[in-house]
């Protein structure tokens, strides 16, 4: 990537949409000075990616968002989870620190070492993680502005079988586990999702992964802006790990453009 890219996209919606599609970890992609800061030779380093990239979800987004009555807004991260996880609270807070898991990852899937665990993870904090925050926290006040309420809908993807790093993975591992929270996730929302997936297979709720993303900023305090985070699993799109997509992406695209015209109205 050149350093005139940006390192996250933000892709205009219907003008009155209240959806986001939040795509944060899609990409492959680590800028060459980042890439320096990792241990792992560049075998062992794809061979992580394939194992912690949601691989095909900006697809799996884009191709919802051109199927959608109202299209959605879609905010796409470029850069790998790899550089930052902009998902992370970047400070004490975030459990996946246990794991070296944190805002900036010194672990790997498999527990391995990816970084130094000495290492300082400010410069990739102030130079990725914040601006990230601040873009997403621009478009959901951008929505809250135009269309009265925000709507934010985190499209993941998670391996069939459990990898080391996972910290609640002993659970139900369904084709799509639907991750929400108790402020933020209206049962209309959880309702309309589980309707939209049912022809995909068996919706859960918060196994393996819980949780949604919301900025901080509104986090706990702002009841208009609803959030759900779906884990789709990777067998009922992909070859494992890091294969291509096959027709099952075509299917997951439709139940999400689905998702998206139950809750624009």
């Amino acid at each position: 990537m050149t350093p005139a890219a940006p390192p996250f996209t933000f892709l205009p919606g219907a003008p009155g949409s209240p959806v986001i599609l939040h795509v944060p970890h899609s990409a492959r992609e680590i800028p060459v000075d980042v890439r320096a800061g990792i241990v792992l030779d560049d075998v062992a380093l794809e061979r992580e990616l394939d194992h912690i990239t949601d691989a095909h979800t900006a697809e799996i987004a884009a191709e919802a968002a051109g199927l959608a009555t109202a299209t959605p807004w879609r905010f796409v991260n470029r850069l790998s989870r790899l550089v930052v996880d902009p998902e992370r609270f970047p400070d004490e807070r975030e459990e996946m620190r246990a794991v070296g898991m944190g805002a900036v990852y010194t672990r790997t899937t498999h527990r391995e070492v990816l970084r130094p665990e000495d290492v300082d993870p400010e410069p990739l904090v102030e130079r990725y993680f914040r601006p990230y925050a601040r873009a997403m926290t621009d478009a959901v006040a951008d929505r809250l502005a135009v269309a009265g309420r925000a709507v934010i809908i985190d499209v993941h993807s998670y391996p069939t079988e459990r990898l080391p790093y996972e910290l609640h993975g002993e659970g139900p591992r369904p084709p799509v586990c639907l991750g929400t929270d108790s402020f933020h996730t209206p049962p209309e929302l959880l309702a309309a999702a589980q309707k939209a997936f049912a022809e995909v297979g068996e919706t859960g709720l918060d196994s393996p992964f819980a949780g949604t993303y919301v900025p901080l900023e509104f986090y706990g305090t702002e009841p208009r802006v609803s959030a759900l985070m779906v884990e789709i699993r990777r067998d009922t799109y992909m070859s494992e790990p890091g294969g291509p997509a096959g027709a099952g992406l075509h299917r997951l695209a439709s139940a999400l453009a689905d998702l998206v015209d139950a809750v624009s109205g």
